[in-house]
């Protein structure tokens, strides 16, 4: 019997880390210390209750459609088909600009559609905000129409940073289609023949969250 392998796609959150420029990194700490808690149980017992404040666009994370529009789904209202045990499909991309030329001829439909581009080996340098890999609005649209069910990248942005406008977030949360972004160790992955996974807990009223995202091959 072929044993099944899982493959973590997932950055690690760390305190004071940035993800995204502008953006405050997280602050992690003890709320409940082992020492402190010693003191209410008889037995020697101690527990540790951390504490995290933290934007929700920390580390790899998951765009809901609330995230782009005041009426989309937000965290809460995404069902479990949405985010886990989605048949994957891995793209490699070279250009910059991830064009729709790249999934022409691809079977989409109900896909998780993960593009590589090899930008996570710049996580948290000088480089990774500058110059990364995105999708052009071209591609969002033949993602959209094609019935993506989910869009990752391994890159700063799904959009190009470079201008005021974000049209593939437009696009594909208009459309439904979720959207990873952070993402890492793509390279791991085959082509097809994954199952995929990105799971944020449900949290009404808000749009995007951090995500253990990860392949079972």
């Amino acid at each position: 019997m072929e044993t099944q392998r899982l493959v973590d796609l997932s950055h690690v959150i760390e305190h004071g880390m940035i993800t995204y420029q502008g953006l405050p990194g997280p602050h992690i700490c003890d709320y409940w210390t082992r020492e402190g808690s010693a003191e209410h149980y008889d037995d020697g017992s101690s527990f540790q209750i951390g504490r995290i404040d933290m934007v929700a666009n920390t580390g790899t994370y998951l765009d809901a459609p609330f995230h782009r529009y005041a009426d989309g789904d937000d965290l809460a209202a995404l069902e479990l088909d949405r985010l886990a045990a989605l048949p994957g499909l891995k793209v490699k991309a070279a250009a910059q600009a991830v064009d729709a030329g790249l999934f022409e001829g691809l079977d989409l439909a109900g896909k998780a559609v993960l593009v590589e581009t090899g930008w996570d080996r710049h996580w948290r340098t000088d480089a990774y905000p500058s110059g990364h890999p995105f999708l052009t609005e071209a591609a969002a649209r033949l993602l959209a129409e094609r019935g993506a069910r989910l869009v990752g990248i391994d890159s700063y942005n799904i959009d190009d940073t470079s201008t005021r406008a974000r049209p593939v977030h437009t696009i594909l949360l208009g459309a439904g289609v979720l959207i990873c972004e952070h993402m890492t160790s793509l390279a791991a992955l085959p082509a097809e023949g994954f199952a995929f996974s990105a799971v944020p807990p449900r949290v009404a009223g808000m749009g995007t969250f951090p995500v253990r995202a990860f392949a079972l091959l």
